[in-house]
């Protein structure tokens, strides 16, 4: 079982330090760790790689990356 957390910035969605995360409380998103991976399908933007929902995912797959 995967203990800890992962920190992504709410600007970009990509993963950040837990030191930054500390520095940066009000722009930084804590998430669990999980051992079997995401749960469920989810989308990304193409261009810009941060995620959308799973309406405007299914509305654009031209523009969007499935990952589940």
């Amino acid at each position: 079982m995967a203990k800890g957390s992962n920190f992504r910035s709410a600007d970009t969605g990509r993963f950040i330090t837990p030191g930054k995360a500390a520095k940066s409380p009000g722009t930084s998103l804590k998430e669990p760790r999980t051992a079997s991976g995401s749960s469920g399908e989810h989308y990304r933007s193409a261009g810009t790689g941060r995620y959308v929902t799973t309406k405007h995912g299914k509305a654009n797959p031209g523009t969007t990356v499935k990952e589940s």
